[in-house]
């Protein structure tokens, strides 16, 4: 299990100095409808003739990896981190001593 604090001191590459970083977790936004992907998806599936492309079902990574959002207190510029692969990750948990 991974866990790791809500707050911690680090260097910010626009301040160019050591401040306080909030942490958080990166959460993948919805799915746009509009994106040239899916519309040329929706267009080769609509009317007869069933799905016509292949629907992946052969997952074989069971964790994803971890991206963290480092935000600067004093300038609120936001960069990422990732993390290795875990089952169980949390944030800002007290520590089991």
């Amino acid at each position: 299990m991974v866990n790791f604090p809500k707050k911690t001191r680090t260097h910010c590459t626009k301040c160019n100095t050591h401040t306080t970083h909030a942490i958080s977790q990166y959460k993948a936004g919805k799915a746009s409808v509009f994106v040239q992907g899916k519309r040329r998806y929706d267009r080769k599936q609509a009317g007869f003739g069933g799905q016509t492309k292949p629907v992946f079902r052969k997952k074989v990574k069971m964790t994803k990896k971890i991206v963290l959002k480092y935000k600067c207190k004093g300038c609120s510029y936001v960069r990422q981190h990732t993390l290795k692969r875990c089952k169980h990750f949390e944030l800002g948990a007290k520590k089991n001593l």
